[in-house]
């Protein structure tokens, strides 16, 4: 008997038929399960027990971010993305991620499997533990609207107030001071919502593929912030 050849030009592709009888695919329904158990390590560990877990992994992550700093001589390269938002202002977005960031580190969380911590520190800075690259990392964002921020006066991704008057910039920094990268976001109302500017920067040592990754990155968590607001609003 003669088997069939496999054809290696030939994609394979699965469809679901019946069964579930909810809105969604099988990518939605994995998705779904994917968040849900995600969340569980979170809560099961703490926030210290995820410290702990992943002590190596940020050792490592920020052993690279600081050489990469070190390595550009202070030199940044960057990306923006650009979401569009329909039902929902920048304004009533930005009253939403006030509140979050001021203390609820779950749905901030929430927005993206590889953040891991996400809370007020010391001084008024904010400390995120989460992915830049392949690379799980430490560090803190602060001092936004200071002096320290004159750098995104310059920024050529700066765009105009009259278009976006709602602009944030902060410093990516580690424990020890070493400016590891920038971040600016702007947001400017539309006819029915909101455009998002969201422009990140690394270190000019970082391969592409690093930068591509955090412009993916800031993809998956505001849209799942947006939604969040979006929720609450409702």
């Amino acid at each position: 008997m003669t088997m069939p050849r496999h054809q290696a030009s030939q994609p394979v592709t699965v469809s679901l038929q019946a069964g579930p009888t909810g809105a969604g695919d099988i990518d939605d329904f994995e998705l779904f399960y994917a968040r849900r158990a995600v969340d569980r390590f979170r809560r099961r560990l703490g926030r210290q027990g995820l410290l702990d877990l992943l002590a190596a992994d940020i050792e490592e992550g920020n052993t690279f971010l600081r050489q990469s700093a070190l390595a550009s001589e202070g030199g940044f390269k960057g990306g923006t993305t650009v979401l569009q938002t329909q039902g929902l202002t920048a304004g009533e977005f930005l009253a939403w991620m006030e509140g979050a960031f001021a203390g609820d580190e779950h749905v901030l969380l929430a927005a993206h499997p590889e953040h891991y911590v996400m809370a007020p520190g010391e001084g008024g800075a904010f400390h995120v533990v989460e992915n830049i690259g392949p690379h799980v990392c430490s560090f803190f964002m602060g001092g936004w609207g200071t002096d320290a921020m004159a750098w995104a006066k310059d920024a050529d991704a700066l765009l105009p107030d009259a278009d976006f008057p709602h602009k944030m910039s902060s410093n990516l920094f580690l424990a020890d001071g070493t400016v590891v990268g920038r971040a600016l976001t702007q947001f400017g109302d539309t006819a029915d919502g909101f455009t998002a500017h969201l422009t990140v920067y690394v270190p000019t040592a970082c391969t592409q593929d690093v930068l591509e990754h955090h412009l993916r990155h800031f993809a998956v968590e505001f849209r799942n912030w947006i939604v969040a607001a979006a929720a609450v609003r409702a």
